[in-house]
């Protein structure tokens, strides 16, 4: 409606520039100011009838919600128990029944039904799922997962579809490029200062949408226990696969940039094909930013993690610390930070990627608003099925933008490293 309004305003402003100008000139309009005023008044008509008819539908609307208002407030009121599901299961199984018209809905769908969304037709805008289920899913998906829960997030506001953040353009220590060009001088050089400025790069995160299908059989909709179960199981972990994936190697087309296709990853070849060594290990934390040590996590698939069981600093020396025993932790170590076996690494040693040191709180996620659901019971009819869709929107990638070199100028350091094939 504000779009509208403006173009007329811009179009009757753009007539009567038509018309000023024939009268400085002490003339009528010619023939081709005339055509092009008519075309204008035309469309200056023809927008004002829309907008009259937007206007009209709106007062429409706006009376029709106030009456559905008033009857809502003429109900009893209900306690906060009542207005409650108790269990997920019983909330999908509600938003299920809500599909077959020669039910009732259930009043409490209504209630927590998402602002804006057609309360006529469920499977137009869906249910969401009431706050205490939400989150639930959402904190089981975070504990599926191994890399999504140590990332640095930062929850969307509701207005917001993006986050842009501005970042320190550093690529070097070298002086004259830390905090991207800052420098200082002794006084007595003082004739020769050049003034300095910190440089800047800005980093944009656009919200992507994950979703997933649950196809159920009527039978497993009726029973909500059994319901609740699926859902949380098959869902909580596909979630969580696929954000550690994403975060991993994820194409950042259509979902977040990963760490294997990113700009700031250091690849350190390894001494022996097929192999993961000891100096294989040196030379990645040699690589490693230091700073990032306190955070610092080796990711591993573990048919690559069977190569560390044997690996010795000499011949009575062991370099890794599996859980428990010496290492007294439940996880084992490397040069005293986790090991962490992951699926999304690659399975076939020798690979790129088979084994990283990360710090993953150099890794930015921007997630908005939670998980939704909606159901049809239309994609299945003929199989005598339903499907429960949800979604999450969420985007992510390093914070760094490329390796640091470091101030001698002969190494570059970065709080991504993975070990690549063989020289």
């Amino acid at each position: 409606m504000k779009e509208l309004k403006q173009k007329r305003a811009e179009l009757i402003k753009e007539a009567r520039t038509i018309i000023d100008k024939a009268k400085q000139e002490k003339r009528g309009l010619n023939k081709e100011e005339q055509e092009k005023y008519d075309n204008i008044m035309k469309e200056v008509d023809s927008l004002k009838n829309i907008i009259e008819s937007d206007e009209k539908q709106l007062e429409i609307e706006k009376d029709i919600e106030k009456d559905t208002r008033a009857a809502v407030k003429n109900k009893p009121e209900k306690s906060d128990n009542e207005k409650r599901f108790g269990s997920l299961g019983e909330f999908l199984s509600a938003v299920i029944k809500a599909e077959d018209r020669s039910q009732k809905m259930d009043d409490r769908l209504i209630e927590s039904r998402a602002s804006g969304m057609s309360e006529a037709v469920p499977a137009d805008g869906g249910f969401q799922v009431q706050t205490d289920f939400s989150s639930e899913l959402l904190k089981l998906a975070h504990d599926a997962s191994t890399l999504y829960q140590r990332v640095r997030k930062i929850p969307i506001s509701s207005n917001a579809d993006s986050l842009k953040i501005n970042a320190i353009d550093e690529t070097s220590r070298a002086t004259g490029s830390r905090w991207g060009g800052v420098q200082i001088y002794p006084v007595a050089e003082a004739d020769t200062v050049t003034a300095k400025k910190p440089k800047f790069r800005q980093m944009e995160l656009k919200l992507n949408k994950i979703m997933g299908l649950c196809y159920l059989t009527d039978e497993l909709a009726q029973d909500s226990a059994a319901l609740e179960s699926v859902v949380k199981q098959a869902f909580t972990e596909e979630f969580g696969f696929m954000l550690d994936k994403y975060i991993f190697d994820g194409s950042g087309v259509g979902q977040p940039l990963g760490i294997m296709n990113s700009g700031c990853k250091i690849a350190v070849s390894r001494t022996t094909a097929n192999d993961i060594k000891f100096e294989d290990i040196v030379g990645m934390w040699k690589r490693f930013y230091a700073p990032s040590r306190n955070n610092a996590v080796w990711l591993i698939n573990q048919v690559a993690e069977a190569e560390l069981y044997g690996m010795t600093l000499t011949d009575y020396v062991p370099v890794y610390m599996p859980a428990g025993g010496i290492s007294g932790k439940p996880y084992g170590t490397l040069f005293g930070k986790p090991v962490l076996p992951i699926e999304q690494t690659s399975d076939d040693v020798g690979t790129t990627g088979d084994i990283m040191l990360a710090d993953l709180s150099q890794y930015l996620m921007i997630e908005k608003g939670g998980l939704q659901t909606a159901s049809s019971i239309h994609v299945k009819f003929l199989y005598d099925e339903q499907v429960l869709r949800f979604t999450y929107r969420c985007d992510g990638q390093p914070i760094w933008s490329s390796a640091l070199t470091t101030y001698g100028g002969n190494n570059s350091v970065s709080p991504f490293v993975v070990l690549s094939t063989s020289n």
